[in-house]
């Protein structure tokens, strides 16, 4: 028993040291009052590019995982038909146009008609009353200024009715280039490709879609606090965000979200409560700016510890420094 005293105090002095060392660190790492965590996930809106017209796949020129930017474009759809169908618009109106310049021509010589019979019935009243001209020749006058006005108010309608046919066939056109606009399929926001959905050659519904971007302007990480804890936060006070791959960084984001209402916790999300008691949903967001300077980085699905201040008063402890990657 005695050769063995050395190595039970030995062993024993090991233990105290790990259980002293284990001790500090959790002293280290206490959290002072006002200061709540609980895991979470890093999570982004995801946006479905689709089609907006039935169409077949032309081009996807985009990869899963890949990273876009807004106006990027994504993909193409066929045009062949909405390029001939511009094309017949487009000819319609240059008719119309030419049938409007034909009308200004016409209103211009029946106004001239128009002018000259007027003159000649000012020209025979006077005769006819004076007996000089017969009131057949007077009537013959009157007809002709009657057939003057009547072309002339045709040239009038030809006109307004060729203005009106331009008008009409430039809104079909537009419709139409609308169209062909709308079969370049762009990425609405800067993201990363998260799904591709369809593959050339494929014919779509209108609606069809051809791929899922997450918004990686805007990862925010999704915690569950009691209603003891989420009722004192307060939107927009500060946060940290500390990810299982990074655990060295400290990461700084904003409460901007609580729900008003309670719900159960879901499975994928640990806390220290019971899985069955009713829990609020929180969101942390992290900034636009600071998103958009680790953007390569950045990535969603990612594990982690939230942290947020349930007393305004509460100071930041040292290890919840902001550290960031240089």
């Amino acid at each position: 028993m005695k050769k063995f005293l050395p190595i039970l105090i030995v062993l024993g002095i090991a233990g105290l040291s790990a259980g002293g060392w284990y001790w500090w660190q959790q002293e280290k790492n206490a959290l002072p009052p006002g200061i709540v965590k609980t895991n979470g996930r890093t999570e982004a809106e995801q946006v479905e590019i689709a089609t907006k017209l039935a169409g077949r796949i032309v081009d996807v020129l985009v990869t899963e995982g890949q990273l876009v930017n807004a106006g990027d474009v994504v993909a193409h759809m066929d045009v062949v038909q909405l390029n001939a169908q511009l094309a017949a618009a487009q000819a319609q109106v240059i008719v119309a146009q030419h049938q409007q310049t034909e009308a200004q021509a016409k209103i211009v010589q029946q106004e001239s008609q128009r002018d000259y019979s007027q003159k000649e019935l000012d020209r025979i009243a006077p005769l006819v009353a004076k007996g000089v001209s017969t009131a057949e020749q007077l009537d013959q006058v009157q007809n002709q200024m009657k057939i003057a006005q009547a072309e002339y108010d045709t040239a009038v309608a030809s006109l307004d009715a060729a203005k009106a046919t331009i008008s009409a066939q430039q809104a079909v056109v537009a419709q139409i280039q609308s169209q062909i606009d709308d079969s370049t399929l762009t990425a609405p926001r800067r993201g990363r490709i998260q799904y591709k959905l369809a593959e050339p050659g494929e014919v779509l519904p209108a609606g069809g879609r051809v791929l899922t971007l997450l918004d990686v302007t805007n990862i925010y990480m999704t915690i569950f606090l009691p209603a003891k804890d989420a009722g004192r936060l307060t939107l927009g006070d500060d946060a940290r965000l500390v990810l299982e791959p990074l655990p060295e960084y400290v990461v700084p984001a904003t409460v901007t979200f609580v729900a008003p209402e309670s719900q159960f916790t879901p499975k994928t999300v640990e806390t220290a409560e019971e899985s069955d008691k009713l829990m609020f949903r929180v969101k942390l967001s992290i900034s636009p700016e600071l998103v958009a300077q680790y953007s390569e980085r950045a990535k969603t699905g990612v594990r982690g510890v939230g942290y947020v201040r349930t007393s305004p008063n509460a100071q930041w402890p040292e290890f919840l420094a902001l550290k960031l990657p240089k």
